[in-house]
């Protein structure tokens, strides 16, 4: 299996600044960011966002929405510029992804992620998120909060194999 090496991590302190704008946001604000973050990266969006109709799962595409944004942001809040993802970066990071995620979900050992993604803070960040119950204690289905970081995860390795140097 083969890894790319990014130069730039994002960092738990940009996750924690990315967190704090798009959770204090109203929902037009909301709306203006995700509009915003919609048109810098529109392949990503539509990858991303036909997870929900593929897994055939309606809950997961208000999640989509919300962590692409929040995601985006943190990569913002790092101060990195990304070129626009294409389908042929789909394409040629999809086979070995699907190797690692088998890997992972077989060993459970998240060190077969972090050296595919390369982006160790937020891979740490979703499994946190999928696995640990809100602040009003609600949890996520075992199946949603699996679909939330296989694809999550997919569009964090993307992006940071687009990052410009």
């Amino acid at each position: 299996m083969h890894q790319i090496i990014s130069m730039k991590h994002i960092t738990i302190n940009s996750i924690e600044k990315a967190i704090q704008k798009v959770d204090t946001l109203n929902e037009d604000g909301l709306e203006k960011l995700a509009e915003t973050y919609a048109l810098a990266q529109q392949t990503l969006l539509g990858y991303v966002m036909s997870a929900a109709v593929e897994y055939e799962n309606e809950k997961l595409e208000g999640l989509l929405i919300y962590y692409y944004c929040l995601i985006s942001e943190a990569f913002t809040q790092e101060q990195v510029l990304l070129e626009a993802i294409t389908d042929e970066h789909i394409d040629s990071f999809e086979e070995g992804y699907f190797e690692a995620l088998d890997q992972y979900f077989n060993s459970d050992n998240i060190e077969v992620l972090h050296d595919y993604c390369d982006q160790p803070d937020l891979t740490n960040f979703m499994m946190i998120e999928v696995s640990t119950p809100d602040e009003d204690g609600t949890t996520l289905e075992d199946d949603t909060a699996t679909q939330l970081f296989i694809v999550i995860v997919a569009m964090i390795t993307l992006m940071g194999r687009v990052i410009k140097q």
